[in-house]
């Protein structure tokens, strides 16, 4: 671990971001692991809540696949290590409602919870499986250059760029 990621991890752990994140993957009985550079992988989430592939809280990520999958998708991961290093810089629990309050922003501008949220555009957008603002929907397995968007997109009111059906958070 670099002194940046150990900073990370022992921020998150003052801060109880981390500890909140064990106490949500035990709550929701998921197999807790050893990950790369100081974070702690949460596997097979089975909450329904948040509809996404994977989120973080402190330096948990919490993944609906197995432990296996998430060292293997390296652009999810990182886009996850990012948001845990926006916990310590927002000193914890702090990070969630300023990160509500900036998805609620992003929904209402663009139809989606991502496009124009602060978070994600810093931990990459396209990382997260979210589409950059005016950019057509893809599901995170689409081979390279296919413009098929997903299953028929809904379209926001007031801009009209299509919302995918799962995001990553």
């Amino acid at each position: 671990m670099t002194s940046g990621q150990r900073l990370r991890q022992i921020a998150n752990l003052l801060n109880g971001s981390t500890f909140l994140g064990l106490l949500l993957a035990a709550c929701a009985r998921t197999t807790v692991s050893s990950g790369p550079r100081g974070l702690l992988i949460a596997s097979r989430y089975r909450w329904r809540l948040p509809f996404a592939a994977a989120f973080t809280v402190g330096n948990v990520i919490l993944f609906r696949a197995g432990p296996e999958s998430a060292v293997a998708n390296p652009a999810l991961l990182g886009h996850e290590e990012r948001h845990s290093t926006q916990y310590a810089w927002c000193l914890g629990w702090p990070f969630l409602p300023l990160y509500f309050i900036a998805a609620g922003w992003s929904l209402w501008r663009t139809g989606n919870p991502g496009s124009a949220n602060f978070f994600e555009r810093r931990a990459g957008l396209e990382a997260g499986g979210y589409p950059r603002p005016g950019m057509p929907c893809m599901p995170r397995t689409a081979p390279p250059g296919t413009t098929t968007p997903r299953t028929a997109p809904r379209k926001h009111r007031r801009i009209g760029t299509a919302a995918p059906n799962r995001y990553e958070a």
